[in-house]
């Protein structure tokens, strides 16, 4: 596994949960929610890759639980293709199924309330997509 940093992204309609790993990618952590409306949405996207500098960018890839890719998964693959062009970076599509779906238990279960909890879902989830990333890449 090469070493360097690597950032992931939970591309939702509303909300956009980012997560950073260490250069040794042994440690996801939470960043940041972006919001998908924000007129400055792509500033602070750059703004994070400049600041991380990572060596690859993943993208939940929304599925149905049966794998067939969901309504959501152009535009995931869309917010992709503009951070690669952007970015000069590689990346690539990450399966994101449960990982919203168990961010949200895990918060439940820590005493959060749904309400409280959107934005850290978002970036739970973007903790579960590079820890997700990050397995497939060690076994290669």
């Amino acid at each position: 596994m090469l070493r360097g940093r690597r950032l992931a992204f939970d591309y939702g309609d509303v909300r956009i949960g980012v997560a950073v790993c260490d250069p040794d990618g042994i440690l996801a952590t939470p960043i940041i929610t972006l919001k998908n409306n924000d007129e400055h949405l792509w500033e602070q996207i750059d703004e994070l890759i400049e600041e991380y500098e990572p060596i690859h960018i993943y993208v939940g890839a929304p599925k149905h639980m049966s794998g067939a890719p969901s309504a959501s998964m152009l535009k995931a693959e869309e917010f992709k293709d503009s951070i690669s062009e952007r970015s000069g970076i590689a990346c690539s599509m990450v399966d994101e199924r449960l990982s919203t779906v168990g961010a949200a238990k895990q918060l439940k279960e820590s005493g959060m309330s749904t309400r409280e909890s959107k934005a850290a879902i978002d970036q739970a989830a973007a903790v579960a997509i590079l820890e997700h990333a990050l397995a497939i890449e060690k076994r290669k």
